[in-house]
């Protein structure tokens, strides 16, 4: 062999020998790295996924009525509760070897590192599903080599922990399909009006779409574009035999529907309602040592779809056009449970709440209030003041106060109790605050737990201190439920994302707080039924009588009426509802058709929640008897008294005169002032009830 081919040949196998061992450097360096990201990933262990889920509401009977996110609405759904074709279109489009790579496709990578290359920038990505899910959930949507750099280390390290099925489920509950739906649920519900498990092939391939370029495939942005790629998309399922070349026929002839307008987004059920959830489910999280922000909580509210449907039609109904507002609220007496709310024309106009914010003077429906205090302090329904002008003076006699009745009219003769509730006597309900004293009305406030300042001035007697519609409701739903109050409350339940039960209402033995003796209670249920009475009517007529024709049942109720605010509160035993109405700047309310409005509403929804459910009667509790009596004289009726009508009393309180007994008559049209004094001999103290006069 010739000196210069030796050269050669040793050169050549020099050249050999480097690259073999750079090949084997560059193998134990491969192998190195492989064994340092295997240690690393093991160290590091599996990505803790945190998905921020919006959580849902559901009304009485589980029905799904909202939900509750910020910027992005978010739900979790398992596979099994998504329609097979969303995973088979995913994979067909997005990544068709998901099963068999460990999340790297390498031939799409060299594929798109070539064009990249090319262009001299990032143009085209070759993203697995895996590494797409690392994008959504642990990195933005920068286009940098950094970002994809940690996008393959994560996506390596959820390979590792997760199953295939994990890693598919997690994109599609987290893959963005625009207008600020994340994950196919808040998707198809969004889209389609419906869930993801309910979704045709379709849908689901038009669905499916969407990711690659929300702001270009979303059919309410470009409907073209939008079915062009549902086409590719269904194409390919076929092409992976995911489905037939029939079935795919078929779909494309499908016509779609888009149902938006009639989604959760634009329309939401019972919004007021859902706000003051959302309040006391933050508090209730709070109790239980967890944070509202965890999202994914499925709350059970108290809410009756049936009621809240009432509520809203016959609202629309009554209602004319302008600024005038209005707060409703309807609650169980037994459970204290808000089975419908309204606080306002429109929640998206304003916000405010009405029933819960607002704080107004309930004028004539704080009586009921009043007078059970003076049942408590030796009043009966069978008391009788004189209704006539009356100057007041108070702060020492330092001040005067003379109040009107709506008429500007008097009786000018002694009336009931029973009566006075009935046409809402002014006279007569300053007179008992007088008679009584401040102090039993500010002790019975604070039993019923009411935020409501009590003034030591006359007016207060018609309604002058200011206090929401809730409370107010509150109160009238206690004497309901025999003098026990009940909180209201709008929640029953609520799960975490887990399933784990975190409040069940039926385990935390809510108790109801006696605050009123049943009779008392009772008793003032019966007064109230009068509202509805003609037998009441005198100088003004019993203030319901206007829409006694639509009554069918028996309720108790009580108007209350200011210069600004409109009120009806009332109750079957079955329920308790309370409206008003009112401008929010405080302005006159003067309109005889508004002036209406508030009745009509609570007439009507009463009426159409309690058709077909069995007529239930306030019935009397041990100690309270019924007695037919003449409503002028208070004596036991006769055929000569033409003013009959049943009243409950108190047994020491029932009469035992007859409605003709002349000293009845006497005593009831001429001045008393005398007999008080003691100045006449006859011993008025076997009546069992009282005569004040002027």
């Amino acid at each position: 062999m010739k000196r210069s081919q030796y050269k050669k040949k040793a050169t050549r196998n020099k050249r050999v020998k480097r690259v073999f061992l750079l090949g084997i450097a560059a193998s134990c360096a491969v192998l190195s790295a492989l064994v340092t990201l295997r240690i690393y990933a093991q160290i590091v262990g599996a990505p803790i996924i945190q998905v921020p889920i919006s959580s849902v509401f559901l009304d009485s009977q589980d029905n799904v009525i909202g939900d509750r996110f910020e910027d992005q609405r978010r739900y979790w759904v398992s596979l099994d509760e998504m329609s097979p074709f969303i995973p088979q279109a995913t994979i067909s489009v997005e990544d068709q070897e998901f099963y068999e790579h460990n999340g790297f496709d390498y031939s799409r990578i060299a594929s798109a590192l070539l064009k990249d290359v090319k262009a001299g920038k990032k143009v085209e990505g070759a993203s697995t599903i895996t590494q797409q899910y690392a994008r959504n959930v642990f990195l933005t949507h920068e286009k940098s080599w950094t970002r994809k750099l940690n996008e393959a280390l994560y996506a390596y390290r959820l390979e590792i922990f997760y199953e295939k099925d994990e890693l598919l489920e997690g994109y599609l509950n987290t893959v963005y399909f625009g207008h600020g739906m994340y994950g196919v649920e808040a998707a198809s519900r969004f889209y389609f009006g419906k869930s993801a498990k309910s979704l045709t092939l379709a849908e689901s391939a038009l669905l499916m779409g969407i990711p690659k370029g929300p702001t270009h495939y979303s059919p309410l942005v470009n409907e073209e574009k939008a079915v062009n790629r549902q086409k590719l998309i269904l194409q390919l399922m076929n092409n992976q035999q995911f489905i037939t070349a029939e079935q795919k026929e078929h779909a494309n002839q499908e016509h779609f529907v888009l149902k938006t307008e009639e989604s959760v987004v634009t329309k939401k059920t019972a919004p007021y309602f859902l706000e003051e959830v959302w309040k006391e489910a933050t508090n209730i999280v709070e109790t239980k040592g967890r944070r509202i922000e965890e999202g994914g909580w499925t709350i059970t509210t108290t809410l009756n779809q049936k009621h809240q449907q009432a509520a809203e039609e016959t609202i629309k109904k009554w209602m004319p056009e302008g600024e005038l507002q209005i707060g409703f609220v309807s609650m169980e007496p037994k459970t204290g449970y808000i089975t419908a709310m309204v606080g306002g024309r429109s929640f998206t106009e304003s916000p405010f709440n009405r029933v819960t914010q607002a704080k107004r003077q309930p004028g004539s429906t704080i009586k009921p209030l009043l007078f059970a205090a003076a049942l408590e302090n030796g009043f009966s329904p069978l008391t009788y003041l004189k209704s006539e002008r009356t100057i007041f003076t108070y702060d020492n006699g330092r001040r005067e106060y003379e109040p009107k009745n709506v008429n500007g009219e008097f009786a000018n003769h002694p009336i009931s109790m029973a009566q006075a509730i009935a046409i809402s006597d002014n006279i007569y309900a300053v007179k008992t605050l007088e008679q009584i004293g401040y102090k039993p009305l500010e002790q019975l406030v604070e039993r019923f737990n009411i935020n409501m300042e009590i003034d030591h001035t006359p007016a207060v007697a018609l309604g002058t201190p200011e206090v929401s519609l809730l409370d107010m409701t509150k109160v009238y739903n206690t004497i309901s439920d025999k003098g026990v109050q009940m909180q209201p409350t709008y929640i029953t339940k609520i799960t975490d994302n887990d399933g784990k039960v975190l409040y069940d209402v039926t385990e935390e033995k809510r108790k109801g707080k006696k605050v009123l003796l049943e009779e008392d209670a009772f008793v003032l249920s019966h007064l109230m039924t009068g509202t509805f009475d003609p037998t009441f009517n005198d100088y003004s007529p019993a203030t319901g009588i206007s829409i006694r024709a639509k009554q069918t049942r028996p309720y108790a109720a009580k108007s209350g009426t200011t210069n600004t605010d409109q009120y009806l509160i009332g109750f079957s035993p079955q329920l308790t509802t309370g409206v008003w109405n009112g401008y929010d700047q405080g302005k006159a309310v003067s309109d005889a058709e508004a002036k209406q409005v508030t009745k009509q509403v609570w007439i009507e929804f009463m009426e159409l929640v309690h058709r077909g459910l069995p007529e239930e009667p306030f019935i009397a509790p041990a100690g309270v008897r019924g007695v037919i009596v003449d409503i002028e004289t208070g004596g036991i009726a006769t055929a000569d008294c033409d003013k009959q009508r049943l009243i409950y009393l108190k047994e020491k309180d029932v009469p035992k005169q007859l409605c003709t007994d002349p000293r009845l008559k006497q005593h009831t049209f001429e001045d008393l002032t005398a007999d008080e004094n003691g100045d006449n001999d006859e011993p008025w103290s076997i009546f069992p009830f009282s005569f004040f006069g002027n």
